[in-house]
């Protein structure tokens, strides 16, 4: 009997809603970018291969946000400030500009357009830089060169205007920028309508998630899922929020069906955190199939999925069977399960590579898969690729059209391969079902909920959040609110239930950009009590945490820190200069530092790691080999030799940095249970480095990692200057470079 293999690829598209009034402006640009960058191309690569069905997960709060921009001129403050005459701006709209106007991949889309590259760089080249420093002229630039690099490459063939744009280069008027922002509207609005055309024409599938994106068993009740992290301490509130749960699932399907003409019949829970009260609910609301992590499904069998070296299953069968839960009221629902390798490789390692090669590589996993099904019982099999369909594409040439379509080619031209839509796989396929009588609870990020409760920040947002909930039903009992009040109010409360604020708040996340997650969040929770006319309370007028500042802080005045790697409540590093290392809306799953702190005094360089703990925590971290390198070039010998970084480069792109030569090189070994002794090493003739033993550098690993370099081992003296940078690694191959392009620089105070 031949096997067959379907492969379902599910795109999952997910803005939160960035407004803080309903007819307010976007404090966060992310949804138009992404629906200019992402959405339409995704699908229109489907005119190419005839063959192809996809299937897309879209959230119902995107599509809201989708049509505001398309249908009533709604604006983000980026776009806002981008039609805005250059003469009005204010002193805070320059420095708004300046901070977050180059929020873009600099590989791809800010090193390639020299103008944009230019203000880039005379932007971060001096950590002191003003807004006086920069002209009108500049400030029209920088936004209009923004808006411009996160245009797809294919809008260029459709609209000739962006090419001429592109070739204009600078000195961008009002009228450049108003046409471009018109642009970005004329692609939004046939999003929608191409979408369900698509849909009509049997070539793909859309499903949803609950309306604004909640984590469902959270809001069930946390204290049933009873996962190895989730022992540790929850909120002291009790979060029982059923009735919510039913409700954004139940507005997310009217949302779809209105939209698109049809009622979903896919699920995707949000983050792909399910339980199995979770599926009671899904179930007995007649959803008819689900799509959760391959880790649910080997918690539930428990059974462990062994891969091989290449991480391929030894035995793929099990994810690649269809699966059926029946609730105690004899309600029935279907489960997939997806491949969870196959997306990290696709958003993280793939984008270091040729795009070629890699889709190549993928599509040779995907014939493994079906080679090794060989020996089933069953004739049919799907195997299911679930991820983020926005975030990945930024870091590939060409927005991923290399990557996807020569990935989609070979599969196109294969006859024993075929992509499917997963509610016709599932029909044609019921008697292959196989009962899965209980659903252990997790996610897609390590079987866990840790991303967004049982944190003591998070756990504080749960607080406020449940308190206002309560507020709000003791308002409803009291009978003096209208329909309308009532309906304003639980549509603010679904909007701060969304799994956004709480992924970003706390541990180990960091936009770059929390305070304003945060300020949203709590913006949403007030409104509630302003429509039930109650006072506000004070706690909601404070920040929920406390914030780094500037992404990129130089020292304030000399530190002498002791190197104990505790924190310590007094903060001896308050005055130090600060890296904060932002993640992206996607788990960096190799980033292995949050922050980095340096400072000076008169003998020594000190530097402190703030060390990502969930890498270190993680059941797999005692496999990889982490390290940290400061390389370090000093100014005080014309002669002096140099050398370049040693570590691997994932790709042919060279960071700026890396095209010097430094003098020294300082190599930690990063890991959650042994020391290893640090490598010093000093440059030599031809390129090379020679370890040096005689040296007295310290560091200490424990709640930190800290580490004092003295002056007088580099060979730096008073008064004289040098440049550093950071390199983050596993088993020598570059992970993340900090600065990318230009090296900090400090001096040896004289006294």
């Amino acid at each position: 009997m031949q096997k067959e293999l379907s492969v379902a690829f599910v795109w999952h598209f997910h803005q939160p809603n960035y407004q803080t009034q309903p007819n307010g402006i976007r404090l966060m640009p992310w949804a138009r970018l992404h629906a200019i960058k992402d959405y339409l191309d995704m699908l229109l690569i489907l005119d190419k291969f005839p063959n192809l069905k996809l299937n897309f997960s879209i959230v119902p709060a995107l599509i809201d946000t989708i049509e505001d921009y398309a249908n009533n001129d709604g604006h983000d403050i980026h776009s806002k400030l981008t039609i805005t005459p250059t003469e009005e701006l204010t002193d805070d709209d320059k420095l708004y500009i300046l901070n977050y106007f180059f929020d873009a991949n600099y590989e791809n889309l800010i090193s390639k357009n020299p103008r944009y590259n230019e203000l880039y760089n005379k932007r971060y080249s001096n950590s002191e830089i003003g807004i006086n420093d920069f002209s009108l002229q500049e400030y029209a630039d920088i936004m209009m060169l923004f808006n411009l690099v996160w245009f797809d490459p294919i809008w260029k063939k459709v609209y000739p205007e962006l090419k001429e744009f592109e070739d204009k280069g600078s000195n961008y008027n009002l009228e450049d920028r108003k046409k471009l922002i018109d642009l970005n509207r004329k692609i939004i609005k046939q999003i929608i309508p191409t979408f369900k055309k698509y849909q009509d024409d049997g070539r793909i599938e859309i499903l949803t998630s609950p309306y604004n994106h909640p984590i469902l068993p959270i809001l069930i009740n946390p204290k049933d899922l009873k996962t190895p992290f989730l022992k540790h301490q929850l909120p002291d509130c009790k979060i029982s929020l059923i009735v919510d749960v039913k409700e954004q699932i139940k507005m997310a399907f009217e949302k779809i069906k209105n939209t698109f003409g049809k009622e979903p019949q896919g699920f995707w829970p949000s983050e792909h955190c399910i339980s199995q009260k979770t599926l009671d609910v899904l179930a007995n609301l007649g959803i008819k199939w689900v799509i959760t992590d391959e880790s649910v499904l080997s918690n539930s069998l428990k059974k462990e999925f062994v891969r091989d070296f290449r991480g391929c299953y030894e035995d793929p069968y099990d994810v690649c069977s269809l699966y059926l839960y029946k609730t105690n009221q004899d309600k029935e629902i279907d489960i997939i399960f997806r491949d969870s390798v196959i997306p990290n490789l696709i958003g993280f390692e793939y984008p270091h590579h040729d795009s070629v090669l890699c889709a190549n590589d993928l599509f040779d996993r995907i014939k493994t898969v079906h080679d090794k099904l060989k020996n089933s019982p069953d004739k049919k099999h799907l195997l299911t690729i679930a991820m983020d369909g926005e975030n990945s594409w930024e870091s590939y040439p060409e927005d991923g059209s290399i990557f996807l379509e020569r990935l989609y080619s070979l599969i196109n031209d294969d006859k024993n391969i075929k992509t499917v839509l997963i509610s016709d796989f599932i029909n044609q396929n019921k008697k292959i079902e196989k009962p899965l009588k209980k659903v252990a609870p997790g996610s897609w990020v390590n079987q866990e909920f840790q991303l967004w409760i049982a944190e003591p920040t998070k756990n504080l947002a749960w607080k406020y959040l449940v308190q206002t909930r309560n507020d709000l039903k003791e308002a409803e009992k009291s009978g003096r609110l209208t329909k309308e009040q009532i309906k304003a109010a639980r549509s603010e409360i679904y909007i701060a239930e969304g799994s956004d604020w709480f992924w970003w708040y706390g541990e180990p996340n960091n936009s770059g950009q929390d305070h304003i997650f945060d300020f949203m969040f709590r913006e949403h929770l007030k409104n509630v009590y302003t429509i039930i006319e109650k006072p506000i309370p004070s706690y909601l007028e404070m920040p929920l945490m406390s914030f780094m500042g500037k992404p990129l802080r130089t020292p304030k005045r000399q530190i002498t820190p002791l190197i104990n790697g505790m924190v310590k409540d007094n903060d001896e590093w308050l005055h130090a200069g600060c890296i904060d290392i932002p993640d992206g809306p996607v788990i960096q799953e190799n980033k292995i530092l949050n922050r980095i702190y340096f400072g000076t005094d008169k003998d020594n360089l000190y530097i402190r790691f703030d060390i990502n703990k969930y890498l270190l925590d993680s059941k797999e971290s005692y496999k990889e080999y982490y390290s940290i390198y400061i390389y370090i070039k000093t100014y005080n010998n014309s002669l002096a030799l140099t050398s370049p970084s040693r570590t691997t480069n994932k790709k042919d792109f060279i960071h700026p940095i890396l095209l010097d030569g430094y003098t020294h090189e300082v190599k930690f070994a990063v890991t959650s249970n042994r020391k290893y002794p640090l490598q010093f090493s000093t440059a030599v003739k031809d390129g090379l480095w020679e370890l040096q033993w005689g040296h007295h550098i310290r560091y200490v690993h424990k709640e930190i990692f800290e580490t004092c370099i003295p002056y007088d081992d580099l060979g730096i003296k008073p008064g004289e200057s040098f440049d550093f940078f950071f390199i983050t690694g596993c088993s020598g191959v570059t992970e993340d470079i900090y600065p990318k392009d230009i090296p900090l620089t400090l001096t040896r105070p004289t006294e």
